[in-house]
């Protein structure tokens, strides 16, 4: 018999039990959907934190800090033969940039300042970096300063404008509702370099008929207020005062033009922030916070930090978090995938109950097809034919279904990221996923079931009597 007559003879005898076919592919259509809506959860959320995690740092940098307390670097240092605490200085910046496998290195100088604009008042941090990590920095206005130029320019982070405040009545966007009046781009924003002394000279001027110097008649030396530098501003990080990022509550500068300011400001004083020597006196380098060290692949990371870490420093990196979270997905996945396998269970057990109850009402048409002469493996074929088609059939409607349930829930689910990215940075996107090759594997997996559920029964009818198939009432 030709398999296009097996599988009209099997289409033929799906129809004659429409009922029975329809609640037995009902089964398979509800497994697939379960499989597939369930795996592209798991797909979804591994997807989202990737994408979360690509958009606050880069997947091929590592951040150093200094060692821990105690532990020393015994390098060619300044002084050449003293040993010193573990700083990263220029000298150890250009170390990394040595290392194996990295493009590039950036140090990161933390310095708070505060800044004056009209009655408005804000203090925030000031990040000195390399001229490569200002050209990563999105802006929304403006450009990033020119490779050494030594004029200090200031790119604003874009949360920053609505951090000021009234310095008078406190009031600010907290409080009001309203961004205050300042103008970042068009008005001198005035810098204070020097913060404790704003403060001091502040509460002297307010409270000075409280100090314990001036109740004993003591003379109290007075502290002058600081001085105002008017820095230009460069750029303005782009998005809205709503709009997260991780450059949104920073405000960023060259590093070089960072550090020559300091020196201006304070000279031979020591610097706020800045280690000083045995006897309170600056250092003749400045130390860095931490640094960003950039690796050309993303397989290269791990062996980076080791590197780093060998030479005393503290190196973190988002790979171990990924290598770990990915393993933690993987088995969501498989749990989630399993759930829906054990609704693709019950419908094989479905497929196999069909079959069987086929043979029974179909006793006499086998018996007969045996007496012409009907080959063994044609009558094998056809029950095959007839529960792979179910499978097939269901697997084409699971797989419409599971992109209309998938629609569903991101639907639901954009509500909730969209108040969530506004106030904490989450990155938005799709939390059900359904790539191609899921819906192949998807297809290809209900046929099989249908198969094998069809097997065990076609066996069955090949073995029935020819003789006792007839006579069977």
């Amino acid at each position: 018999m030709k398999f296009k007559d097996l599988l009209g003879l099997s289409i033929s005898n799906l129809k004659r039990r429409k009922l029975r076919t329809f609640l037995t592919v009902l089964g398979v259509i509800i497994g697939t959907a379960s499989i597939i809506v369930m795996v592209s959860l798991g797909i979804g959320q591994s997807e989202l934190q990737m994408e979360l995690i690509s958009a606050s740092s880069s997947l091929t940098t590592v951040s150093v800090y200094g060692g821990s307390s105690g532990m020393y670097y015994s390098g060619s240092s300044q002084s050449g033969q003293s040993e010193e605490p573990l700083y990263i200085t220029d000298e150890v910046m250009e170390q990394f940039a040595s290392l194996p496998h990295v493009t590039g290195a950036s140090p990161m100088l933390n310095y708070y300042v505060i800044a004056k604009q009209g009655a408005y008042e804000n203090n925030f941090n000031l990040v000195g970096v390399s001229h490569e990590y200002m050209e990563n920095i999105p802006l929304g206005e403006g450009s990033v300063p020119k490779a050494g130029d030594k004029q200090l320019s200031l790119i604003y982070g874009n949360m920053i404008q609505r951090d000021f405040s009234n310095a008078k009545t406190g009031e600010g966007y907290w409080s009001t509702g309203e961004e205050p009046d300042v103008d970042l781009v068009n008005r001198p924003v005035f810098i204070i370099f020097d913060p404790d002394r704003y403060y001091q000279s502040q509460n002297q001027n307010q409270s000075a008929q409280d100090m314990t110097g001036a109740e004993s008649g003591e003379t109290v030396q007075p502290v002058t207020p600081p001085k105002k530098y008017i820095i230009p501003t460069a750029g303005i990080v782009e998005g809205g005062p709503e709009d997260w990022n991780q450059y949104s509550y920073s405000v960023y500068c060259d590093v070089d033009a960072l550090k020559s300011q300091l020196k201006t400001v304070f000279r031979k004083d020591p610097i706020p922030g800045q280690p000083t020597n045995k006897k309170g006196k600056p250092l003749s380098y400045f130390v860095y916070d931490q640094a960003e060290v950039y690796v050309d692949d993303m397989d290269n990371v791990k062996e980076v930090q080791d590197m780093i870490t060998s030479m005393g420093f503290q190196a973190m990196s988002n790979v171990e978090w990924v290598e770990s979270s990915q393993k933690q997905m993987q088995a969501q996945q498989a749990v989630l995938g399993g759930i829906g396998a054990v609704s693709l269970l019950v419908a094989a057990i479905g497929i196999a109950n069909t079959m069987m109850m086929s043979i029974y009402e179909r006793t006499k048409e086998i018996g007969v097809m045996k007496v012409l002469g009907c080959d063994m493996d044609n009558i094998r074929d056809m029950f095959l034919l007839e529960s792979g088609f179910i499978g097939l059939m269901g697997g084409v409607l699971g797989v419409l279904c599971s992109y209309l349930i998938s629609r569903i829930i991101n639907a639901l689910y954009l509500r909730q990221q969209m108040q969530e990215a506004a106030m904490y940075g989450t990155v938005m996107g799709d939390i059900s996923r359904i790539p191609l090759w899921l819906v192949g594997i998807a297809l290809v997996f209900a046929v099989l079931v249908g198969m094998l559920a069809g097997f065990f029964p076609a066996k069955r009818a090949m073995k029935l009597s020819a003789l006792s198939a007839i006579r069977n009432e």
